[in-house]
């Protein structure tokens, strides 16, 4: 059977019906969702090129960083060429003619499940953790039970065959989670001069005092605008010296350039990890 004609791959980690392939579909209609197990899967896939891009989430404004993500992007060979936000809502499912008054047990992913404690709490509701939102809707349409829910977003209930009862539960409607567009590419086209763009970065300060104060110093000095800035752990040293950041602009900006020359001087290690374009959610939330 000839594939001729059929769409690229975009990876996502989850199954069918998670956040990450509503933003796939929404952001990428002429790609494929590609489900993925792990995110360490989902890398492969772009890598390998089974996907010709990834939609991979780094954070979310409740819930914070997504950690795996940020521990897997500096080895994993690949380029950011884009960022998507999605502004996220959660709905309560159940099976079909299943009444709420029966349900006793709730079950999605542990954030999904913090991001949604009020409506929990209210309809007093167990909750139960499980691998991810999406994987809790299809266990629950493949083991219909009238004691038990899900918590997913609204495509999930349409891909299982479940009823939504309450729709939009989430804590804060201001929830958002922050989506990165990754390639294999090695050497991916950089935004034109003049468009608001980003560049995300890691790196590594030398063990030596103040390092990390002298090497942030040139971003305020130059006038770089840094959007982010996280620490890690990195091989089971409790040593916060490995960080990635967000800055606007492009290194080839004069002001970026001479930003980056000076933490070079202090780092022993700086890497670009992607040079993309602005999503305009940003200017939209300012």
């Amino acid at each position: 059977m000839s594939n001729k004609g059929a769409k690229p791959g975009i990876a996502f980690q989850g199954e069918f019906g998670a956040n990450s392939d509503e933003a796939c579909r929404e952001h990428f209609p002429d790609y494929r969702p590609t489900p993925c197990a792990t995110f360490e899967d989902a890398f492969e896939a772009i890598r390998s090129g089974a996907c010709a891009l990834g939609l991979i989430p780094v954070e979310n404004s409740i819930a914070g960083r997504v950690g795996d993500v940020h521990h897997l992007l500096p080895r994993s060979g690949l380029r950011i060429i884009g960022e998507r936000f999605k502004p996220i809502r959660f709905q309560l499912m159940v099976n079909p003619g299943v009444a709420l008054d029966t349900v006793t047990t709730v079950a999605s992913h542990v954030m999904a499940l913090g991001q949604c404690r009020k409506a929990i709490r209210e309809l007093g509701l167990h909750p139960e953790i499980a691998s991810d939102t999406a994987g809790a809707a299809k266990a629950l349409a493949e083991r219909p039970d009238p004691t038990r829910a899900a918590i997913a977003p609204a495509l999930a209930a349409d891909l299982y065959g479940l009823d939504i009862m309450r729709r939009d539960i989430e804590d804060e409607h201001h929830n958002t989670t922050r989506f990165l567009v990754m390639t294999a590419e090695a050497a991916p086209a950089r935004p034109p001069a003049g468009a608001a763009c980003v560049t995300s970065f890691v790196f590594r300060v030398r063990n030596v005092p103040a390092a990390l104060y002298k090497a942030m110093g040139g971003f305020a000095t130059n006038g770089v605008n840094m959007t982010k800035l996280e620490s890690y752990m990195e091989g089971g040293a409790f040593t916060a010296t490995f960080f990635y950041a967000d800055v606007e602009g492009r290194p080839e900006d004069p002001n970026v350039a001479l930003a980056l020359e000076e933490l070079g001087f202090f780092s022993e290690r700086l890497e670009i990890l992607g040079v993309y374009p602005a999503d305009p959610f940003r200017q939209k939330r300012r």
